[in-house]
């Protein structure tokens, strides 16, 4: 009885510290990783600017191949929209590509409907490193309402292992070619 009582207060001192960190964290979060891939520049910029590719590199879209998705408009332009409804582990949203800057850059915004609601913008930038490297970076950013904040730093490094895999497979692809 004395260590279920320890745990409990072990558990609800935990809760109490991450209710009173959400008090004092800043609800906005950022998150971008990065790989070099031995292509040139403009290849993998006009790999990564066509959201279906994302279906052979992203993790979040390998964890439910049999998810329901739909196409609106052309696919590497700005206004194309990429929706799913999965299941509980990729839920259900939208991602809008809402800016392209040719060659260096791609701004989305994504749109969560479930299992949370929220609205968060992604983005991908290419730096060429020689004739035939190039680096990618892909960054996350959006808020946390309170008290999710309180645990932004664990939040931030699953999302963060999560852009990292799926920049591997990413690398992985491109250079098969």
């Amino acid at each position: 009885m004395r260590i279920l009582k320890k745990i409990i207060f072990v558990l609800l001192a935990l809760i109490g510290i991450l209710l009173i960190a959400g008090l004092v964290i800043s609800k906005d979060y950022a998150v971008e990783r990065e790989v070099m891939i031995n292509q040139p520049k403009d290849s993998v910029f006009n790999y990564i600017k066509m959201m279906k590719n994302q279906d052979h590199f992203s993790v979040w879209n390998m964890k439910d191949p049999n998810s329901k998705r739909n196409f609106t408009g052309t696919d590497g332009e700005v206004g194309f929209i990429y929706s799913w409804n999965g299941n509980d582990d990729v839920g259900e949203g939208e991602q809008e590509i809402k800016k392209i800057t040719p060659g260096e850059r791609i701004d989305m915004e994504l749109r969560f409907k479930r299992p949370m609601v929220s609205t968060d913008y992604a983005y991908f930038t290419t730096e060429s490193l020689s004739p035939a490297q190039t680096k990618v970076k892909w960054g996350f950013k959006g808020e946390m309402p309170y008290p999710m904040n309180g645990i932004k730093f664990i939040m931030g490094n699953m999302i963060g292992k999560q852009l990292q895999a799926g920049l591997d497979n990413l690398k992985a692809n491109l250079e098969k070619k």
